[in-house]
């Protein structure tokens, strides 16, 4: 467990208490907050006192300055003083500083001072839903990437993480496929040891087509495969079987682009729709028991006052079809009736596509109306933008087409690799090579997580890689340039020295690492990786401008050379964390 107390948190105390003391006894009962905040007047102003000041009935400048007699300086706090109407600038002493960071860097449970969060509790993430036979493009990325960033953040802080990959494995298309293997039953034959994802994919996408000219040109073949739906559906032992090989065929290409992506994706976290099959007529008679769902021509449906079409009328939610198919919600109703009352969720999160947002809505309104997300879970849609091509478009080959996810990580691991090698001084071809996968990987993830979820992007290769600017490249080559400094310093160790006074630029950098337990918990609180890398950037300029104002090495004294060490030490400690973090490597050379 973590015992380190941030800067921040120490000062919030000690102003709260000279708070609580300088009010008024007819205020005594008042909630004190001292609203404290980074400052570029000084290094944290207290803006709270103006409101309990209105509260009390006092002057908002002698609340202040009764704050300032009651508050202790010298050893955390240097210099407190009123400003303005009456806040209060907070200047830190620099013994305070090193020593914190002292602590970050022993923390026995290499936590850099995280501590786990309070109140821990269970969270469903789905995310990486990719579609069985069909193959990853780069609408695909931001799920994946994004989801596998807040499975990390929220681990990190004490959650309870199960993932789900919810991939698309169910449908009529499988009618089609399995038919024709069925007459073509040599089609993939092999030992899934022997063929790589590239094949697999290659496999599938030449059985889908040979399937689907057969399909449109023969009507004998369509009923047949017509016929094979209804078989699948209602679980005929060869249908599965060979319905089976599709999704391990296809689970061999998956496998091979998350791992491309340098994410671990485990077989058993793979719950796709067929993983709901057997819950999918309990939870409509559930529906429709209740009155949640009602029968409209036919199909149960669920119907929302404020949801209505261009026509005027209500757009329901279809459960099921007329034809007693089952639609997505019912799917999607099961699985969130599995999370809540199997698993035991607190919290169902998605990482999907905006555009389903209006799916999503109707689905957990359905959901708590039935009683499913009530006493106390909360489903949440964290719903992501569009990947855009330069020209803000949605991303598309110059042939109109979808661009494929594994052509993409392709491209940007030859960028990077190029980038390597004309920095590299004494890497081996195959250290460039992975250097190339771990940069052009950790850009085209950086990329994605330095947005908002919530917005688009632009694609765009020639600046993720980027030695300049807000890249993962920039934030990789400060570390791999702190580890260089590390190695160059031979015997000499990093310590801190407390009773050194800071430059400038050594204060703002300590400042800055003392923030990282702050900015983990609002990250993992709001679902938000691009705070994350906005804080690791800033980190990593801040360290560049340290590098460039303050000789490590030929610094003045051998306790200055071992604390700007220290400094660099534990700067690279919250990179490498941070990054780890975002799913993106940190290597010690570039």
């Amino acid at each position: 467990m973590a015992s380190v107390t941030s800067l921040t948190a120490h000062v919030h105390q000690r102003l709260a208490d000279a708070l609580t003391a300088a009010l008024p006894a007819s205020a005594a009962d008042a909630d004190v907050d001292p609203l404290l905040r980074r400052s570029d007047r000084a290094d944290f102003q207290a803006n709270g006192i103006l409101a309990l000041a209105k509260k009390a009935k006092a002057n908002p400048r002698e609340l202040a300055s009764g704050v300032v007699e009651q508050v202790v300086t010298g050893d955390v706090i240097k210099d407190i003083e009123v400003s303005g109407p009456g806040f209060l600038n907070i200047t830190i002493t620099d013994k305070a500083i090193v020593e914190n960071l002292a602590q970050r860097a022993t923390d026995p449970v290499a936590r850099l001072g995280v501590p786990y969060a309070e109140n821990p509790g269970t969270t469903v993430i789905d995310y990486a839903q990719p579609n069985v036979a069909k193959e990853m493009h780069v609408g695909h990325l931001r799920s994946a990437v994004i989801g596998d960033s807040v499975v990390k953040i929220l681990e990190f802080v004490g959650e309870t993480v199960v993932r789900r990959h919810h991939i698309g494995d169910w449908g009529t298309q499988f009618g089609m496929l399995i038919q024709y293997l069925i007459e073509h039953p040599h089609e993939l034959d092999h030992e899934e040891s022997e063929v790589s994802g590239e094949e697999a994919m290659s496999n599938l996408n030449r059985l889908y087509k040979a399937s689907r000219t057969l399909f449109d040109a023969d009507e004998a073949f369509k009923t047949r495969a017509r016929r094979r739906v209804v078989d699948l559906q209602a679980g005929d032992p060869e249908t599965l079987a060979l319905w089976q090989k599709f999704v391990d065929e296809s689970k061999i290409y998956f496998f091979s682009v998350f791992d491309k992506l340098d994410m671990e994706i485990q077989d058993p976290d793979i719950v796709g729709e067929s993983g709901y099959n057997d819950m999918l007529d309990e939870t409509c008679r559930l529906l429709e028991e209740s009155g949640v769902a009602v029968r409209s021509e036919g199909a149960l449906c669920v119907f929302f006052d404020d949801i209505k079409g261009p026509d005027g009328n209500p757009v329901p939610l279809i459960v099921k079809k007329s034809d007693g198919g089952y639609g997505y919600a019912a799917t999607d109703l099961s699985a969130i009736r599995d999370r809540v009352f199997n698993l035991k969720a607190n919290t169902l999160l998605y990482v999907v596509d905006a555009r389903q947002s209006l799916h999503f809505r109707m689905v957990f309104e359905t959901a708590r109306r039935a009683g499913w997300l009530n006493g106390g879970a909360l489903a949440v849609q964290l719903a992501f933008g569009t990947v855009l091509g330069k020209d803000g478009k949605p991303f598309k080959t110059r042939e109109g087409e979808t661009v494929r996810l594994v052509d993409l990580l392709d491209e940007a691991i030859e960028r990077a690799s190029a980038v390597v090698r004309e920095k590299a001084q004494d890497l081996s071809e195959q250290e460039i090579a992975e250097r190339g996968a771990q940069v052009g990987i950790g850009a085209v993830k950086y990329a994605d997580l330095s947005t908002s979820a919530s917005r688009d992007y632009k694609f765009d290769l020639d600046q993720m890689v980027s030695l300049n600017g807000d890249t993962s490249v920039y934030l990789q080559y400060a570390y791999a340039r702190i580890q260089s400094i590390l190695r160059k310093a031979g015997s000499t160790e990093p310590a801190a020295h407390p009773e050194l006074e800071l430059t400038d630029a050594e204060r703002a950098l300590g400042l800055h690492i003392d923030r990282f337990a702050e900015t983990l918990a609002e990250a993992a609180a709001e679902y938000a990786p691009h705070k994350l890398t906005a804080y690791l950037y800033q980190l990593a300029s801040l360290y560049t401008s340290f590098y460039d104002k303050c000789p490590v090495l030929k610094a003045d004294t051998p306790a200055q050379v071992e604390n700007r060490l220290f400094l660099c030490d534990i700067t690279a400690k919250t990179l490498h964390q941070g990054m780890a973090l975002l799913g993106i490597r940190t290597p010690e050379r570039l």
